[in-house]
């Protein structure tokens, strides 16, 4: 997590749509979370955290939920993952899934109560595994 403007990086991406959707998942962030935005590294922008620690010892602080307006598609991070969200991934419209990204291009063509209910419900499962911390 770093003390970078959140408000200045979004005003700062290159492409018009793009930037426009950053606001627009910002504040459906912001209200789905309770949340306030913080800058992760130079590009993602993250509400709300937790501290993990694994068998082997690793342990870090991560971003509970946020997203980054990349170049190709906007990457939603929903940890701890998608698997037990088909449900509401059928309702989203058009998207790709990594482990823990979810890709989609222009917001118009998703469903964003969908998306509003997919963030609640990833941030709802990782409390489960973690205490979730706002930022």
């Amino acid at each position: 997590m770093t003390d970078a403007s959140v408000e200045d990086f979004i005003a700062g991406v290159e492409h018009p749509g793009r930037r426009e959707d950053a606001r627009v998942l910002d504040q459906l962030f912001r209200r789905v979370t309770g949340f306030q935005p913080r800058m992760w590294g130079n590009s993602i922008i993250g509400y709300g955290r937790y501290h993990y620690r694994y068998d082997s010892g690793r342990e870090a602080d991560f971003l509970a939920t946020g997203f980054s307006p990349r170049k190709a598609n906007m990457s939603i991070y929903i940890l701890p993952g998608y698997a037990n969200f088909g449900p509401i991934l059928k309702r989203l419209g058009p998207h790709k899934t990594g482990k823990s990204c979810l890709y989609v291009g222009r917001l118009s063509k998703i469903d964003l109560n969908a998306l509003g209910d997919l963030i609640r419900a990833g941030l709802d499962d990782l409390a489960t595994r973690w205490p979730v911390q706002a930022t």
